[in-house]
């Protein structure tokens, strides 16, 4: 049983505020398994429409009190906001509803503080962790009075304490930092091996709770932990894939999974881990066939990976969840194409659950490391145009 289980669930009032983005979760469907998988219970939802957010209390006064009364009515113990808060309206709301009140930011944080495993993934969580409580001293530090001083003099112990963590915080950051940077370094001299081996990398990314760690188990057959849950997996795991005797074998890693309004210090702390996507010679996309806003995830991925460097890495488009998709709503056939950031890519249905699908699936994995071996085979010596970063022949050259 995990902590999260093990302890008493924290009930929670979940507050979402349309500004008019295409994406607004209406029912604050993510954002309830975001609480429930960091352990708290959600008590009720509310959601209100505004052409803005309030500068100081983000939703407004008359919002602020009715999310108040709504919070002691259900017994609540915290407030969930599906948007960035700022630290000063974090503060503003606590003082109005005077209960905790933290936002998706700083929700994701701690799933992701509780999942890390790898010495990798805990220093890479601690600094976004650090970077988010920089901007919090403010309210972190309102227990430290700004007291004024005689003779008209403004100051006192406060600032000294708010400016001395701030100090000790940004030293910690620093010190994660040098650390992670070492880790990186580690990180490349192994990918510099695999090239040496002329390995053929094929990373796994998508939405979180796609499946992509059931799907790496599958195609593996590994044992990977894997859950129907979100954030399953933060930490890479990498194992030889054994496409049959005329191609050989593969790279397979499984990555962290992306999210809507994944924290950019996030992105930016798992930089390195990130880096398998952005080096690997295929992507394979996994999406969630039975969710419908599978869109709208896939929009998100090709985002994150735009800003990982990764648009370039040649695609694979995977459906998963088979099985779950309703009679009326199951495909024509098992492959076809399918038009991504106005490319086409082609797109394989399959089940990690139960296997359907996977056959056409690793038969064109082989397909693509065949060709890419028998390239490598016959380029030139120098022939940096035609190879790609990892001595294979780029993805062009491979589809035609």
């Amino acid at each position: 049983m995990s902590p999260a289980s093990a302890a008493p669930r924290t009930a929670a009032v979940l507050v979402g505020v349309d500004l008019g983005a295409p994406h607004f979760d209406r029912d604050l469907v993510e954002l309830g398994l975001l609480a429930e998988t960091a352990g708290m219970q959600p008590v009720a939802r509310l959601t209100c429409k505004r052409p803005a957010p309030d500068a100081a209390l983000f939703v407004g006064s008359g919002k602020a009190d009715e999310i108040r009364l709504l919070a002691a009515a259900e017994g609540a113990q915290e407030v969930l906001f599906d948007q960035a808060l700022s630290p000063v309206q974090q503060r503003n709301l606590e003082r109005t509803i005077g209960l905790p009140v933290n936002d998706r930011t700083l929700l994701i944080l701690e799933i992701f503080a509780q999942r890390a495993r790898s010495h990798e993934g805990k220093l890479q969580v601690e600094l976004a962790r650090l970077q988010y409580l920089s901007t919090r001293l403010v309210r972190r530090w309102s227990h430290l009075e700004r007291q004024q001083g005689g003779i008209g003099g403004r100051g006192g112990p406060g600032e000294t304490q708010i400016e001395l963590d701030r100090r000790m915080i940004g030293e910690a950051i620093k010190r994660t930092k040098e650390r992670l940077a070492k880790v990186k370094r580690q990180r490349q001299t192994q990918r510099r091996q695999r090239e040496r081996r002329q390995t053929f990398n094929i990373s796994l990314v998508g939405y979180t709770n796609a499946g992509k760690s059931s799907l790496f188990n599958a195609l593996v057959k590994a044992r990977a932990y894997a859950a129907d849950q979100l954030f399953a997996t933060l930490d890479t795991t990498t194992r030889q894939l054994y496409l049959g005797e005329a191609a050989g074998s593969a790279s397979l890693s499984d990555t962290v999974g992306f999210i809507r309004d994944l924290p950019h210090g996030l992105v930016e702390a798992f930089e390195a881990t990130l880096q398998e996507a952005a080096d690997a010679d295929l992507l394979l996309h996994v999406v969630d066939a039975a969710n419908p806003a599978f869109p709208e995830q896939m929009a998100e991925v090709q985002r994150v990976l735009h800003e990982i460097g990764a648009e370039g890495v040649p695609q694979l488009v995977v459906f998963n969840k088979l099985d779950a998709l309703p009679a009326g709503q199951q495909p024509a056939a098992l492959q076809d194409v399918m038009e991504v950031a106005g490319q086409p890519l082609a797109r394989f249905f399959v089940s990690a659950r139960t296997g359907e699908g996977l056959g056409p699936l690793r038969g064109e994995l082989a397909r693509r490391v065949q060709v890419a071996v028998q390239a490598r085979k016959t380029a030139p010596a120098g022939g940096a145009d035609a190879i790609g970063h990892n001595g294979w022949m780029n993805s062009r050259e491979i589809d035609e």
